[in-house]
């Protein structure tokens, strides 16, 4: 057997273990399809947009095996950045209004094992420390964030580069990396990343770059920079990637093809992969040829890796339409900024622009005014009584919520999970 044989024959039987453990949550896809979260511990309550203290989303994920709930919506402003604690699972659809954002000096997932991050907005912006992230992860393993909103990093916006296994981002936003820089992010480790239904956009590079194990499926990548758009690893390292059904559709700002970098150390299974590279206002791109001159000199395999890939594989022009109207924190509500995100895309490359200020952006408010809206829950176990009585639960107690059903989720997880779509 092959190095690039056993490699794989290495990879999938360490996936098997993990094929038939419980979802993250419905829908939960990929390499970190299995996160545990905050499963067999205790309901916090984010009851304020302080920065700190009791209440506060700060404290919330300062303590290991939590499920995070939201009384209030609206926009945390930080002052320094935030660590995230093991075994925490941030339900960012809970919040009233139109949802939460995180603005200020990023969020680091390093160390935060079994992490679940659903429908929250994680903003970084200048005032943010030079030469850090908007959210980073350089350890750690089982992790997946769905329908999260990541922009305005100052080094990268969203980054994955170590010892880390097993992490799915899937229907997320990674935009306008803040100049000079301006990075979408490194997608690094030999151990496992899945990215599925993404939309990358206004980042002048790294739409990501990726280094190891990868599975690229169903992603939007808008307006890329002179510094590439899908970077494949420019290392001596070895890569194993699958890349597959994306949508690449150059932009104002676009001055470079779909792909940089690439090497014979960069293995790739690509197919359907479409580039518009013409920028009239409509989506009329068409397959990259499968060769290395359309894959910037990277090994063409013929061979899907055996990846946990994605239940409901669409062809490229499907992904586009589907994407954008689901990608992002778009529950309860999408913000200003994301929906002129959107709207740029929609323009098929007429519209964008690579930044160096979130305050000169021309995109909008960055998240809803405070909202205190939330569903009468008598016994405060995160569960509103409604809910419980309908589902055979007692209002009045509040040790019920944390209780193991019948489907293997705790009560509050069956809540939490049904308020939004399974995909």
């Amino acid at each position: 057997m092959g190095i690039l044989g056993l490699f794989v024959t290495t990879c999938v039987a360490t996936l098997i273990s993990r094929a038939t453990a419980l979802l993250a949550f419905p829908g939960a896809e990929g390499f970190g399809r299995n996160a545990v979260g905050g499963r067999t511990g205790s309901v916090y309550h984010v009851t304020n947009l302080d920065d700190s203290g009791t209440g506060s989303f700060r404290d919330a994920v300062s303590k290991a095996n939590r499920i995070i709930v939201f009384d209030v919506g609206g926009t945390i402003n930080i002052d320094t950045r935030i660590a995230v604690s093991k075994n925490i699972y941030i339900a960012g659809q809970t919040a009233p209004g139109d949802g939460i954002t995180v603005y200020g000096n990023g969020m680091s997932f390093s160390n935060a094992n079994d992490a679940i991050v659903r429908y929250i907005r994680f903003r970084m912006g200048k005032g943010g420390d030079s030469g850090k992230d908007g959210i980073t992860i350089a350890d750690g393993s089982n992790m997946i964030f769905d329908h999260v909103s990541a922009a305005w990093g100052r080094d990268e916006t969203f980054s994955i580069n170590g010892a880390v296994h097993n992490v799915t981002i899937q229907n997320t936003i990674i935009a306008q990396g803040l100049e000079t820089h301006s990075c979408g992010g490194l997608m690094q480790s030999d151990y496992g990343i899945s990215l599925f239904r993404n939309l990358y956009i206004d980042n002048k590079t790294r739409n990501p770059k990726v280094k190891g194990m990868n599975d690229f499926q169903n992603n939007v990548i808008y307006n890329w920079g002179g510094g590439g758009g899908y970077i494949a690893g420019d290392s001596a390292g070895q890569s194993y990637a699958n890349i597959v059904n994306n949508y690449f559709i150059s932009g104002p700002s676009t001055s470079v093809t779909a792909f940089t970098r690439g090497n014979a150390n960069f293995h790739g299974y690509v197919s359907e992969n479409y580039y518009d590279s013409n920028k009239d206002g409509t989506l009329n791109g068409s397959p990259l040829c499968v060769e290395t001159s359309c894959y910037s000199d990277m090994a063409i395999e013929q061979t899907r890796f055996d990846y946990p890939g994605p239940e409901r594989l669409m062809k490229a022009p499907d992904a586009v339409p589907y994407v954008l109207s689901n990608v992002g924190a778009n529950f309860p509500a999408r913000d200003d900024v994301d929906e002129g995100l959107v709207a740029e895309v929609k323009s098929y490359g007429k519209k964008g622009e690579l930044i160096s200020d979130e305050n000169a952006s021309f995109l909008g408010e960055l998240g809803g005014s405070m909202a205190t809206s939330a569903l009468k829950d008598t016994d405060g176990d995160g569960i509103p009584d409604e809910w419980e009585d309908a589902h055979g639960l007692d209002p009045q107690d509040p040790s019920d919520a944390m209780e193991i059903g019948g489907s293997g989720y705790a009560n509050i997880e069956v809540y939490v999970n049904s308020l939004v779509p399974s995909l």
